[in-house]
C-alpha cells in the first residue's frame, strides 16, 4: 500500500472512502428539468472513474418549491428525481466511489420572481445583496413546513442509493437562522444562541428519524462569518462544538466567510491572484477543538498543498472541487505516478463565473468538462497516422497540437514569436493573471512528451507550410487588436494590449473606451493607475466589463477603486483630434442627444481583435475543402469530409481568434472538437 497521506483509505462511520480526496458538492448547473439527467450523470460519473474517494453533487438541490433556484439546481422536492438519482448512484458506485448530495433552502438568497413566483422567506425582512428579493419574515408555519421539505427530500435520497446527504447552511436559510445579523425573529427560533439553532437541530432530528443511523449526514456552515455583528469565530467554535455533541452528524464540512456579496463569495472562494488554502489553517483549528470529522475545502488546487491538508492532520478529507472540474482523473494520476501530467486548476473561475450569471459550468481550458457526453477527457489514437501542421501556439493552437499528438499524428508548430502562449502570455503580464500561463506550460510539457516538433521564430508563408506535404493545416494565428472604431483619429489612440506588453508607456490623463468588456481594458487601467496616471473608463453598455464576470471583477475593483479609477457607462467615444499636446475626445451616447468634449493625454481603445488570417487566405485555394467545416459532422463528433478542390492536397481549418474574437474556452473547444476526429 501506498505512504501517500491522500492514498490513505477513511471509515466515516459505516463508510469506507478509498482515499482522502473528494469533490464538494458545487451545482455545475447541467440539470434538465431540475433532474440528474445523461449530462449531469457523466459529468458526475467521470469524476469517479478518476479515483475520487468521494463525489458530493449537487450543490444547493431545492428542497421547497418557495427555495427556488437562481441557477440551474436539482429539485429535490420533485418525486420524479428518485430514478434519476438512482441511476447516478448506482453508475457511481460501481466506479468504486461514494456519492452524497447537498440540499438546501435557499431562504433569502434566491429571487421572488423565479420558479412558482412565490415570496422569499427569511428569518428577517433583511435582503441580501446578491440576490436582492426583500424577503418574508418567516412564520411558524413556514418553519414546520420546511423541516418536513428537508426530511421528504432526505428520504428521497435515501432511496435513490445516496450514502449520505449534505446540508447547505452557509449563506443560506439555515445559517440566516443561526447568524445575529439575519435572525431578528422573537421566541424559540429567535434571540439566544440556543434558540438560532434550533431550527438547524430540528431539521436535522426530523431527516434522521426518516433515514435512520445508517446514512451519512452533514453539515456545511460558517464558523466565522468575519462580518460585524455576524457569527464570529468564538460563536463558531462554540457551534461547531454543539453540532458534534448532538450525535446527529458525521462530519463537519467547514466554511469560513460570508457569500451575501459578490465580495464576500469571492474570499470565501478565491480566485486567481488571491492566496492559496487562505482558510485551511481556520478547519484545522475547528478539527482541533471538535476532534470530530472534518472536511474543507477552497482554492485547494494543487497536490501538494492537499496532500499537507491531509499529512498536517488539519482535514480528514480535501476538498478539490474546481480541481476536478480542470482534471478529473487527478486520483489515478496520482496512484499512476504521473502527478506531472495532472492539468492544473488556474483559477480563472471561468466555471463559477458562468453558473452565477445564468449559464452552465465549463472550466476555461478543459472542454471536455460538462460536455462528457460529446467530448472525450481522454483521446484515442487515430486509425491512419497523418502529418499535421498547425500555425500558431497560443491556446488554441496548442491544443490542437497536442490533441493531434494523442492521436498518433506526426504534428509541426510554426510560430512567429519567441514564446508560445499568445494572448494568454500577454494577460499572464498581469500579477492578477500569472497563473494562466499553466494553461500554456502544460500544453507544452504534454507536446514535448509526444514528440511534437515546434519551430518558434518562424513566420510561416504558404511555401513554408506546403513544404511540408501536409494532411492537415490548421490556422491558429489568432489576432491583433481592433483599435479603428472611431469615425476620426484612429492614429492618434494605442490598443490596451500596447499598455499590458509594455510597448507604450503610460499616460498621466487617460481616456480607456472599453466596449469589448473583457480583462484587458481593466488590465490597461491597473498598469496605468499603478503607474501614477488618472484613469477612466468609458463603456457604451449600461456595466462595465461583463465579460469579467462577477467573481473575476472582485480583485479589479479592490484594486482600482483605491487607484481613484472613474467608470463611466452609457458614452461612446465616437472621434479623436489633436489639439496640441492634448487629444480632445469626442463621446455622444448610443441613446442620443449627447456631444460632449474632454481632454486627455492618451486615450487607449479595447475593441477585442481582428483575425490574423492572410495565411489562411493564402493556403485556402489548394485546399482540397476550401476551408469548410461542416458543422453537422463537427457537432456530431464525425471526420470532416467536405471536398471542394479535387486539386486540394491538405485539409485546411482555422480555430480561435483567427476565426472572430472570443475568449481561451472557445478557442480550447475549437481545437478539441475539430481535431479529435482527424
Amino acid at each position: 500500500m501506498s505512504n501517500d497521506p491522500l492514498l490513505q483509505p477513511y471509515q466515516l462511520k459505516h463508510l469506507t472512502l478509498r482515499n482522502r480526496i473528494i469533490v464538494t458538492a458545487h451545482e455545475p448547473a447541467y440539470p434538465e428539468d431540475g433532474l440528474p439527467k445523461e449530462r449531469y450523470r457523466a459529468y458526475t460519473v467521470e469524476r469517479a472513474k478518476g479515483g475520487v474517494a468521494m463525489t458530493m453533487t449537487a450543490g444547493s438541490a431545492a428542497v421547497s418549491k418557495d427555495s427556488p433556484p437562481v441557477f440551474n439546481n436539482l429539485l429535490a422536492y420533485k418525486d420524479e428525481i428518485v430514478p434519476w438519482i438512482r441511476e447516478m448512484t448506482d453508475a457511481v458506485h460501481e466506479e468504486g466511489a461514494a456519492i452524497m448530495i447537498q440540499l438546501t433552502h435557499l431562504g433569502r438568497r434566491t429571487r421572488w420572481d423565479k420558479g412558482e413566483w412565490l415570496p422569499v422567506v427569511a428569518p428577517s425582512h433583511h435582503r441580501e445583496a446578491s440576490h436582492r428579493a426583500f424577503p418574508k419574515k418567516i412564520e411558524d408555519w413556514d418553519i414546520e413546513r420546511i423541516i418536513k421539505d428537508f426530511a421528504d427530500a432526505a428520504e428521497r435520497m435515501k432511496a435513490g442509493g445516496m450514502d449520505g446527504v449534505e446540508l447547505e447552511a452557509y449563506g443560506h436559510l439555515i445559517d440566516q437562522f443561526a447568524s445575529p445579523l439575519t435572525n431578528e425573529l422573537d421566541g424559540p427560533y429567535g434571540g439566544s444562541l440556543d434558540n438560532r439553532m434550533r431550527f438547524c437541530f430540528d431539521v436535522l432530528k426530523a431527516i434522521r428519524a426518516r433515514v435512520g443511523d445508517d446514512f451519512i449526514l452533514g453539515v456545511r456552515y460558517t464558523a466565522d462569518e468575519c462580518l460585524p455583528g455576524g457569527t464570529g469565530k468564538e460563536e463558531g467554535l462554540e457551534i461547531s462544538k454543539r453540532l458534534k455533541q448532538s450525535g446527529l452528524i458525521d462530519y463537519l464540512n467547514v466554511i469560513r466567510g460570508h457569500i451575501d456579496t459578490d465580495a464576500g463569495l469571492t474570499d470565501v472562494i478565491p480566485i486567481q491572484g488571491m492566496a492559496n488554502s487562505p482558510h485551511l489553517d481556520f478547519a484545522g483549528e475547528i478539527r482541533a477543538a471538535t476532534n470530530f470529522p472534518t472536511f474543507h475545502a477552497a482554492k485547494i488546487p494543487d497536490v501538494a498543498t492537499a496532500r499537507h491538508a491531509i499529512a498536517s492532520g488539519k482535514v480528514d478529507m480535501v476538498g478539490m472541487t474546481r480541481a476536478h472540474m480542470t482534471d478529473p482523473h487527478i486520483v489515478r494520476k496520482i496512484i499512476e505516478k504521473r502527478e506531472e501530467d495532472i492539468r492544473p486548476c488556474v483559477g480563472a473561475n471561468y466555471c463559477l463565473d458562468r453558473i452565477y450569471q445564468g449559464g452552465a459550468a465549463y472550466c476555461i481550458h478543459n472542454a471536455a468538462t460538462g460536455r462528457e457526453l460529446t467530448m472525450p477527457h481522454s483521446i484515442a489514437k487515430a486509425d491512419r497516422r497523418k502529418k499535421v501542421v498547425v500555425i500558431g501556439a497560443g491556446p488554441a493552437g496548442l491544443e490542437a497540437a497536442r490533441v493531434a499528438g494523442e492521436r498518433g499524428h506526426e504534428v509541426v508548430v510554426f510560430e512567429a514569436a519567441n514564446d508560445p502562449g499568445g494572448q494568454i502570455r500577454l494577460t499572464a503580464q498581469s500579477e492578477r493573471r500569472r497563473e494562466m500561463i499553466s494553461i500554456i506550460d502544460w500544453r507544452m510539457s504534454q507536446c514535448e512528451k509526444l514528440g511534437v516538433t515546434f519551430h518558434f521564430n518562424s513566420w510561416a508563408e504558404a511555401g513554408t507550410v506546403q513544404a511540408e506535404n501536409p494532411d492537415v493545416v490548421i490556422i491558429a494565428t489568432g489576432g491583433l487588436p481592433h483599435t479603428e472604431v472611431l469615425s476620426k483619429g484612429n492614429e492618434l489612440v494605442v490598443s490596451a494590449w500596447d499598455i499590458i506588453s509594455g510597448d507604450v508607456k503610460p499616460g498621466t490623463n487617460v481616456l480607456i473606451f472599453d466596449d469589448a468588456g473583457d480583462h484587458a481594458g481593466l488590465q490597461a487601467a491597473e498598469f496605468i493607475a499603478k503607474a501614477g496616471g488618472k484613469v477612466e473608463i468609458m463603456t457604451p453598455d449600461r456595466s462595465f466589463a461583463p465579460e469579467v464576470m462577477a467573481m473575476n471583477l472582485v480583485p479589479y475593483m479592490r484594486s482600482l477603486q483605491k487607484l481613484d479609477v472613474t467608470f463611466t457607462v452609457t458614452y461612446r467615444l465616437e472621434a479623436v483630434e489633436k489639439s496640441g499636446n492634448e487629444l480632445v475626445a469626442h463621446v455622444g451616447s448610443d441613446y442620443g442627444g449627447i456631444a460632449k468634449q474632454r481632454t486627455f493625454d492618451q486615450i487607449v481603445i479595447n475593441h477585442g481583435t481582428i483575425p490574423l488570417d492572410d495565411l489562411y487566405f493564402e493556403l485556402k485555394p489548394a485546399s482540397s475543402n476550401l476551408g469548410e467545416v461542416l458543422h453537422d459532422q463537427l457537432i456530431a463528433g464525425r471526420p470532416q469530409t467536405a471536398w471542394r478542390n479535387a486539386d486540394g492536397k491538405f485539409q485546411l481549418f482555422r480555430i480561435g481568434d483567427a476565426i472572430a474574437a472570443r475568449n481561451t474556452h472557445a478557442a480550447i473547444y475549437d481545437a478539441l472538437r475539430l481535431v479529435k476526429d482527424i
